[in-house]
């Protein structure tokens, strides 16, 4: 490559935008096929929202070492081992609950074996992120870093819509419900090997260290800041005042929106009444269920960043508070939804409310910060995002089982109340 190229080769930087493409729509496309799975098998609930908050916590507690590591390591290899990690997870995962769907292993050996295979891809696919992000920082000009960057993160946004959208097509004959985890492994695989034969090792232009995301779900992924220089020694308490109510509203309302995550799968199941466990259970009629509404949420998601925000180009705050608002709207009326048209518009609304919403707690605090502040509250931004997926998608199952719309209504009133709050309480920056 031309030491003097002020962009990355289109094919190298194709083969790092599937790298981000392929971790976010497999990752994804399981979280939809996984209510299904679990019903089928006769699994409470609980346990398979819990096997994604364990993977969630891996991942919090990974991502910064892994972003520390690609200086010392190299990019492209924590590329690798991030895929790695997503190859190992989705193959053991996928093999196992086959063998669990097909009877030859007991529902609950295959859950156990399922979520020490999450385990892989929370500790181990978390390195690839952070040095994705930063072999494209390291090799671009200042002028061409930022909408590289951006096209980056867009790969995830992609990601979210692909794999419900693919799910339901991978339920093949032989594998079932198990298909698309094992045909996501194949997809990583041949990434892997087009990573390892087509892009260039380091040889970075700039220094450059990745940002830490949490792991990509139907919720969206943070991009985190790109340090393309010597790191701020300067530090930011969580209790500064320019910045502790920004996060103090993406923390309630993260957790809010983490809980309906964890139970609009079965929430849809339920509803529509495609049960896929028992004799008469149809797991394809259940996962298509639930995959058009997953795929609608994300599509609405990305229409508040990508359309919306952009056009009317309202401040942090605005939409920060109209993001708590419409989110509520949208939880009442998913709460209440019967036939699939009503709950995917209601899932709809409400993600299109969490699409204005993050990047308005996310933009104000940076707003409101020095430069020589924005890594120290990246950090904080990111964690913040994270932690959210750890806790509450476990806990809106829970919540779940006592009253199906309870979930949904208390995170109405949840968002509703934040609202009224931080627009009293919440002082806006331009």
């Amino acid at each position: 490559m031309d030491a003097r190229a002020p962009a990355i080769r289109r094919d190298h930087f194709a083969i790092l935008f599937v790298v981000s493409l392929v971790a976010a729509a497999g990752n994804t496309a399981m979280q939809s096929v996984m209510p299904t799975i679990g019903r089928t098998l006769g699994i409470a609930d609980v346990w398979v929202s819990i096997a994604f908050s364990w993977s969630a916590m891996l991942w919090v507690v990974m991502a910064p070492y892994w972003a520390r590591m690609s200086d010392r390591r190299g990019r492209r290899a924590l590329m690798m081992l991030g895929l790695a990690g997503f190859i190992a997870s989705f193959t053991i995962g996928g093999i196992v609950l086959w063998m669990g769907l097909a009877g030859w292993i007991a529902p609950l050996a295959t859950f156990v074996v399922f979520g020490l295979a999450r385990g892989l891809y929370g500790g181990f696919g978390s390195a690839a992120p952070p040095a994705v992000q930063a072999y494209v920082a390291s090799r671009t000009d200042h002028d061409h870093r930022t909408g590289a960057l951006a096209v980056i993160a867009s790969s995830f946004g992609l990601g979210t819509i692909i794999g419900p959208a693919a799910a339901p097509f991978l339920v093949l004959p032989g594998v079932g419900l198990a298909g698309p985890m094992l045909a996501f492994a194949l997809v990583g695989l041949a990434v892997a090997i087009a990573l390892k034969l087509m892009l260039p090792d380091d040889q970075p232009r700039h220094a450059a260290r990745g940002g830490i995301a949490h792991e990509p779900s139907l919720g969206g992924i943070a991009s985190a800041r790109v340090e393309t220089g010597p790191s701020s020694t300067r530090r930011l308490r969580w209790t500064d005042r320019r910045v502790a109510r920004w996060l103090l509203a993406g923390a309630i309302g993260g957790h809010g929106h983490a809980a309906l995550l964890g139970v609009i799968g079965f929430l849809v199941i339920d509803r529509l009444g495609v049960s896929p466990g028992g004799a008469g259970g149809d797991a394809g009629a259940a996962q298509q269920a639930v995959g058009i509404v997953m795929m609608a949420g994300a599509g609405a998601q990305l229409l508040a960043q990508w359309g919306i925000i952009p056009r009317l180009a309202l401040p942090p705050k605005r939409l920060l508070v109209w993001g708590l608002a419409i989110g509520a709207v949208g939880a009442v009326l998913t709460a209440f939804a019967e036939t699939l048209h009503a709950l995917t518009i209601g899932f709809a609304v409400v993600s299109l409310g969490m699409g204005l919403f993050r990047p308005g707690y996310t933009s104000g605090p940076s707003l409101a910060v020095e430069e020589d502040e924005q890594g120290a509250l990246a950090g904080m931004v990111t964690s913040v995002n994270g932690v959210a997926f750890i806790a509450a998608p476990a806990a809106g199952v829970l919540v779940y089982g006592l009253w199906a719309p309870l979930p949904f209504v208390i995170v109405a009133g949840v968002f509703g109340g934040l609202a009224a709050w931080a627009w009293v309480r919440v002082e806006e920056v331009r």
